[in-house]
């Protein structure tokens, strides 16, 4: 029977040794980030953030600034010069795709390039003064807007939030070898979509 309904979800399940509240807390998560994902790609905070502060770029270059400033909190601990291969990297995207929007970010005085120290051949990327500024008020207009929606909660929620968060952030790592834990229900779950498609 094709897993359509509640309780052939629940019985996949708890057959695969999930505790009832546990898959009640699997469901309820897994839509509520659905519904986070669709926001986040609209990336509503950064565009109000943009067109708020006047800056007068898109969310493509504040991510190309964003990437050259290379906050650890953000791409982890930062070693060596920024270079266009840096960018590409920090935002996975084709190096010709980072090249082009550094050079417009150059152009429009926000980033420079420079000589490296450690090899005088290479060429690095910097942030100028107004990029820094950039970067740094788009960062502290988030903080705020989040600072005064976090206010309302209390510190106890705060401190049991905040690391759990940093654990569940880590659950996509898991991925393989949970794919391999339960590689019999993932090849019947892809049997019965192969026998959807037969024709009646």
């Amino acid at each position: 029977m094709p897993i359509s309904g509640k309780s052939e979800f629940n019985a996949l399940l708890r057959e695969a040794g999930i505790e009832p509240e546990t898959i009640d807390a699997v469901k309820n998560i897994d839509a509520l980030l659905q519904n986070w994902r669709r926001r986040a790609m609209k990336r509503e905070l950064g565009h109000r953030a943009l067109a708020d502060l006047k800056v007068g770029i898109d969310l493509a270059q504040l991510d190309v600034l964003t990437a050259i400033a290379g906050p650890v909190s953000e791409f982890g601990e930062a070693e060596g010069e920024t270079m266009i291969a840096t960018v590409a990297e920090r935002l996975g995207i084709d190096p010709s795709r980072a090249s082009r929007l550094v050079s417009e970010m150059v152009d429009a005085g926000f980033a420079r390039r420079a000589v490296s120290q450690a090899d005088a051949r290479r060429t690095i990327i910097e942030l100028t003064e107004s990029g820094m500024a950039v970067v740094d008020a788009v960062r502290a207009y988030k903080y705020l807007i989040m600072g005064d929606f976090l206010a309302g909660w209390s510190a106890g929620e705060i401190a049991a939030f905040v690391p759990m968060l940093k654990r569940f952030g880590t659950w996509m790592d898991q991925i393989e070898p949970s794919t391999e834990k339960h590689a019999e229900d993932i090849a019947a779950l892809a049997a019965e979509i192969g026998k959807a498609k037969e024709p009646a």
